[in-house]
């Protein structure tokens, strides 16, 4: 175990060590929210839970500085959780456990939480450090903002104070985010009555596994493979060359995750269970050569078990493949004026298929509504065609970019002085929950900034540790010039 809290800054590291051994993955945050509480009061500094479950900090201007506009510092509590198929991890009861791998820090088989763990980190220091300069700062930790942004969609109205709103959540140092795309949620599901497999069917499980993931937003423009749409393939080959029938599928489980493993139960005459087998071993080889360079560490397993008394109906199968085959994944299009950024996109997150009943949950992400709602539309044509029946939910808007923001300027002046180089400007295809703040509180003026991560939302997240130190002295110079009302 490293001692990540004599890294530096030792007043970040120290904090999100910290942060580290409070379990907080979304949904089960009332340990993060006393944490945090218990801090603010040992700070001195105002603190409360909102409405919509959010914490919220206030620490006055120091002396001097009491006419200087009002900054918001916000960062979300809870963290994605997902582990190693070897590890046993309890997300809800065990503190995740860090190391050192030369010039990153890394968790020992789960993710680490440094999105938004560093955010917090980063806003404790700045309530704790009696020394700093600064107008009037506000600390916003929203709740499950991984599972659907619920802590900012609450949020209440006419309760924050400040001016200028400095959203933590970037992930790439030195790349000043001021746009960001909304999303969707789009599930839709099948319900059917199972027949009786035939008592003299054998049965295999096929699983796929070691695909890189990711994150379904920063992270869909690689070309990374997608669990459930490589699964589909094969699938739909077994049926048609081996007699095989669906009884179960399994994969992914995070609805901003691309799927890394999926796994399904198929039943056929036990006298194509070889022919199978060797259809899994071509399908391997072709996943292999399909994504060299991209992914290294790809599985496809079939393994005989006990035969499931019930399977999926024929025409229901088929239907359900046709609509996991034909639904859209990936990149839809870019933005014409930032020909290098993802304007629209979808992944195909989860498919869990049993009991019969078969659902099939899809994030659905644009900058612009028109397109947004063209990709719902697309989804929802395809899943209608299965006699599937398709809802929406989470819906959030896009984040317009502002070239002309005060805050951009002063961040982009001093990051060139403390850096000799310019920072970039960007627009993000991941969803940020600065849009929806700003749905409620439209006179903030909004960049979302933040030091290097890699691969959040997969077991291979890792913080750089070069960029935390400029992180914060970039943090501590704003707060001091920070312009007057």
């Amino acid at each position: 175990m490293s001692e990540i809290k004599n890294l530096n800054p030792t007043c970040i590291w120290k904090n999100f060590d910290a942060l580290t051994q409070v379990p907080r993955p979304s949904g089960h945050l009332e340990k993060v929210q006393q944490f945090l509480l218990d801090f603010a009061k040992q700070a001195g500094v105002e603190a409360f839970i909102d409405e919509g479950r959010n914490v919220v900090m206030r620490k006055p201007a120091s002396a001097g500085m009491e006419n200087r506009k009002g900054v918001i510092l916000q960062a979300h509590m809870d963290m994605v959780p997902q582990k190693t198929p070897e590890s046993t991890h309890n997300f809800e009861t065990d503190p995740i456990q860090t190391w050192i791998d030369g010039e990153w820090v890394k968790a020992k088989g789960t993710t680490l939480g440094a999105d938004n763990g560093m955010g917090v980190a980063a806003i404790m220091a700045i309530m704790e450090d009696k020394s700093l300069k600064h107008g009037p700062v506000e600390a916003l930790i929203t709740a499950d903002e991984e599972t659907g942004m619920y802590g900012a969609n609450d949020l209440p109205e006419n309760m924050l104070q400040g001016d200028i709103l400095l959203n933590l959540d970037s992930e790439h140092w030195g790349k000043f985010v001021i746009g960001s795309a909304g999303g969707i949620d789009v599930t839709a599901t099948l319900d059917y009555k199972e027949t009786e497999t035939d008592p003299e069917d054998a049965a295999v499980r096929v699983t796929l596994k070691g695909l890189r993931g990711g994150h379904s937003g920063l992270e869909i423009h690689e070309g990374r493979g997608n669990a459930n749409k490589l699964m589909v393939r094969f699938v739909r080959e077994a049926i048609e060359e081996c007699e095989a029938r669906l009884a179960t599928w399994h994969g992914g489980n995070m609805r901003n995750a691309i799927p890394f493993k999926a796994e399904v139960v198929l039943t056929l005459p036990k006298e194509n269970i070889e022919a199978l087998k060797e259809l899994v071993e071509d399908w391997k080889e072709d996943f292999i050569d399909e994504f060299k360079g991209i992914e290294s560490g790809i599985e496809f397993i079939a393994e005989e078990v006990e035969t499931p008394k019930l399977e999926i109906p024929v025409e229901i199968q088929d239907n359900i493949i046709n609509a996991i085959y034909g639904c859209h994944n990936g990149v839809l299009r870019m933005i014409p004026s930032y020909p290098n950024v993802v304007e629209t996109s979808s992944n195909l997150a989860i498919i869990d298929i049993e009991d019969g009943h078969a659902e099939l949950k899809v994030l659905a992400r644009s900058s612009r509504e028109d397109m947004k709602d063209y990709i719902v539309k697309t989804l929802e044509s395809c899943f209608n065609m299965a006699g599937m029946k398709v809802e929406t939910a989470g819906s959030y808007g896009g984040w317009d970019p502002n070239p002309d923001s005060e805050i951009l300027h002063l961040l982009l002046k001093i990051y060139k002085e403390l850096n000799g180089t310019d920072g970039i400007i960007q627009v993000d295809h991941a969803g940020l929950e600065c849009s929806v703040i700003l749905g409620k509180y439209p006179h903030l003026d909004v960049v979302s900034l933040g030091p290097t991560m890699k691969s959040p939302h997969t077991t291979t997240e890792r913080a750089l540790i070069s960029t935390i130190a400029p992180f914060w002295e970039l943090l501590k110079k704003a707060l001091e010039e920070i312009p007057v009302k």
